[in-house]
């Protein structure tokens, strides 16, 4: 209780903050940043290097109503057959810029719902992108499965395409709250599809589960978990649910009177945590929880934890290019985000050049902050010697930049000779500490509740 109320003084129930999955965020993107700026920095990417790719296919059978994804409904086929026409060519173009000896280190397909695709697209698909850019070794091949739109053909399809790493969303088991946020998808199904994947040889398995959804109690949520794990997955993202009905206007179908308080969302979190633990799983940032075999678990274990547009991931490439509609691309030069609107991001496709819309350029400071950052929501701990030796962060203002953070969050932050920490006990606080050292404007900005 007296954790707690620490917690409340230094505003954690009542902030709005960044989830940090890139420094500078997203709503700080310019469109000053085109296509042209995308392809030299596919054409610098020097030979032999590895990269990472994701795929969006921006495609669901229906709309949940608590997602904040750039989606839309279909019933057919056709529009989904049509999309992957314009991905392929989208693949040609990237082909035509990459240097020769260029391989995958990790290929995600995410979404909306990869699963709608046939089968015959899967293959096709995977085909073309493994003849662009071949796996290199040890490189993993995942895809998010929606258990209500998988069947033995597409996934069979997958498995010999290559898939290594399945990823399920899960939300909650409970009847009542899958009904009040338009996600019914029962625990057989659920189950039923974590049989089909491992069935077929699939060597690690993914789950998201959410806290803080209307109607969710501590019961509710450990019931939830339960149930998850008896699906022995091999990592979890416990991720809290983030109600911006000003940003996804679906949400205005959820009864935000039957939301949990900021203080019960804690709660509820730490239910699930506290599960997940005693079951075996190590925690990996601020809301995964992985079992010690999980590349995850090791890369937080060897202090190699980074974190990207899909959460935490211990993917080491320097570069993760986007595929798809409002796909988000990361080099070492900056971000490079496709237009949103699936039909600006196919009619340029179709004219022959990418669909860069807007992204940003590292300048100035970003490169040290955006690691500063990072060190943060992956390890907790700052390395003053990294950001000084690889960043050219000026030792001066790095100690002032963390006694302000001293000064504001007292105990909850620790300064040493080796850097800047964060405690247990001041955990909940991560994305709050991260803004501190964040040099752009937030006020513009809808961001998540901190908790």
């Amino acid at each position: 209780m007296e954790q707690e109320s620490q917690l409340a003084r230094l505003g954690l129930f009542d902030a709005r903050v960044p989830r940090y999955t890139s420094y500078p965020t997203a709503p700080h993107f310019n469109t000053q940043l085109g296509a042209g700026d995308f392809a030299r920095w596919i054409e610098e990417i020097p030979s032999g290097s590895r990269i990472s790719l994701y795929l969006h296919v921006p495609f669901c059978r229906r709309l949940c109503w608590f997602c904040a994804c750039r989606t839309q409904g279909t019933q057919s086929e056709e529009p989904v057959r049509a999309y992957s026409e314009v991905l392929l060519r989208e693949l040609k173009l990237l082909k035509a810029r990459l240097a020769p000896g260029i391989t995958l280190s990790r290929l995600h397909w995410g979404g909306g719902t990869p699963t709608l695709m046939p089968a015959d697209m899967i293959r096709r698909l995977a085909d073309a992108i493994f003849e662009t850019v071949p796996m290199g070794e040890g490189a993993e091949f995942s895809v998010e499965i929606d258990p209500n739109e998988i069947d033995a053909a597409r996934m069979d399809a997958l498995a010999a395409s290559g898939m290594n790493r399945a990823s399920i969303g899960v939300q909650d088991f409970d009847a009542q709250i899958q009904g009040v946020i338009g996600r019914d998808q029962s625990y057989e199904v659920t189950r039923a599809a974590a049989e089909m994947i491992r069935d077929r040889g699939v060597e690690s398995l993914n789950a998201d589960i959410l806290y803080g959804l209307p109607f969710q109690t501590n019961e509710k949520i450990a019931q939830s978990v339960q149930k998850l794990l008896s699906l022995n997955p091999d990592r979890v993202a416990l991720y809290g649910y983030a109600h911006v009905p000003w940003m996804a206007r679906r949400q205005t179908m959820i009864p935000s009177d039957h939301l949990p308080t900021p203080p019960e969302r804690l709660a509820l979190f730490e239910t699930a945590r506290e599960l997940f633990v005693a079951d075996g799983y190590a925690e990996v940032g601020i809301d995964h929880f992985a079992l010690p075999s999980d590349g995850l678990a090791q890369a937080q274990k060897a202090g190699l934890l980074r974190r990207n547009f899909q959460g935490y991931t211990d993917d080491l490439a320097d570069v993760l290019v986007g595929l798809g509609a409002s796909s988000i691309s990361r080099f070492p030069q900056g971000y490079a985000q496709n237009a949103s609107a699936t039909s600006a991001y196919v009619g340029a496709i179709r004219e022959g050049h990418f669909s860069t819309a807007r992204g940003h350029a590292f300048s100035g400071e970003d490169r040290m902050r955006a690691r500063l950052i990072e060190a943060l929501m992956c390890d907790f701990h700052v390395d003053a010697e990294e950001l000084i030796r690889d960043y050219g962060a000026n030792p001066a203002a790095l100690r002032a930049m963390f006694a302000a953070c001293v000064g504001h969050f007292g105990d909850m932050v620790r300064v040493t000779p080796e850097g800047l920490s964060i405690p247990v006990a001041g955990r909940p606080l991560t994305r709050m500490i991260a803004r501190a050292f964040d040099a752009y404007d937030l006020s513009k900005a809808g961001h998540s509740s901190a908790i």
